[in-house]
């Protein structure tokens, strides 16, 4: 994906156009908040989603989608999107991160999308979950995710000038979690339980200021690649490695020549210079506030990034529902 004509141009175009993608599923989703019914949140947030992608100027491929997972009718795996002129490009997208979170009227849910160069996203397919590990930069150099807890923690807690009692680790709140929550916690550690959203966790693994140092556990393959697009931009690292539920999912994996012990960096996941991610809250939690439906229109806050320049942007924006569109920028590099 070239951006040497007009670089800078280039990429706040497409930084408000992946911004529009996550705005438009927000609100879709936010439309059925706490209703408890996830799979309409999912299929309306899917829906917007869509409809914005195909008005982008780009070639875009679907790495990362919903079909497979949650066996919805589109954004699956190699689907085509954009208006189909250059560029060409690699789509991942969660339209909700968190729809049980959204369904209940909980804090917490986002929509986040991912784009790179075509051909630079590289994902143990074949395998849901995967193990993670991920960090801020003042941090990147110093997590093994093949170590020990206790291990990682402290080195983490020495690049960070940190006692392990001052770090704060976020993990998902699974039973397939209960010895690392008790090895976090024999480390000295503190424990800050999500029930969904591990995108969200691992930018603030990532981000300055935060308060959570480290994410750590299991969860799902997209919510990994979207994290990795962020992290990069934020200069951060997250490792993964691919978890077969079960003896089946690992032999139809190695079958199809995954190898499930490779550790995967965030330059792996997702590959070359061109990185861009954005995200919309759904509902307010620490890293996003949510969307707030009026009679005329809603207000969104998004976050917006670009590895190449490494500029990070929060947008607020009011939505009117009846076609115009005006936001308030507030950025940071």
């Amino acid at each position: 994906m070239s951006t040497t004509n007009g670089p800078h141009g280039i990429e706040l175009n497409m930084a408000m156009d992946l911004v529009r993608v996550t705005e438009a599923a927000a609100i879709g989703g936010a439309r059925l908040v706490g209703m408890g019914d996830k799979e309409s949140i999912d299929q309306s947030a899917v829906d917007a989603m869509r409809l914005t992608l195909d008005s982008i100027s780009m070639d875009g491929v679907v790495v990362i989608g919903e079909g497979e997972k949650d066996e919805a009718p589109m954004l699956y795996i190699g689907e085509r999107v954009g208006a189909g002129s250059p560029p060409q490009v690699d789509i991942a997208v969660d339209p909700i991160d968190g729809t049980t979170l959204l369904s209940k009227g909980l804090p917490g849910a986002i929509s986040a999308i991912a784009l790179s160069g075509r051909g630079t996203m590289n994902v143990p397919k074949h395998v849901v979950y995967m193990n993670k590990i991920a960090v801020g930069a003042d941090a990147r150099d110093a997590i093994d995710i093949n170590a020990p807890v206790d291990v990682n923690i402290k080195n983490v807690a020495d690049a960070k000038g940190r006692k392990a009692e001052t770090m704060t680790v976020v993990v998902l709140d699974r039973p397939r979690h209960e010895q690392l929550v008790e090895s976090v916690r024999a480390a000295g550690a503190r424990i800050r339980l999500i029930t969904d959203g591990d995108v969200a966790a691992g930018i603030q693994a990532a981000l300055p200021g935060s308060g959570v140092d480290m994410l750590m556990g299991i969860g799902g393959v997209s919510e990994g690649v979207l994290a990795a697009s962020a992290i990069r931009s934020l200069g951060g690292e997250i490792q993964c490695k691919a978890w077969p539920r079960d003896s089946r999912e690992r032999t139809a994996a190695e079958t199809a020549g995954v190898d499930v012990e490779k550790v995967y960096c965030a330059e792996e996941l997702v590959g070359g210079e061109d990185v861009y991610f954005a995200a919309t809250g759904a509902s307010s939690g620490d890293l996003l506030k949510g969307v707030k439906l009026a009679a005329d229109g809603a207000s969104t806050q998004s976050l917006v990034m670009c590895n190449r320049s490494g500029t990070v942007r929060w947008i607020d924006s009011f939505c009117n529902l009846a076609g115009s569109r005006q936001g308030i920028y507030r950025s940071s590099g």
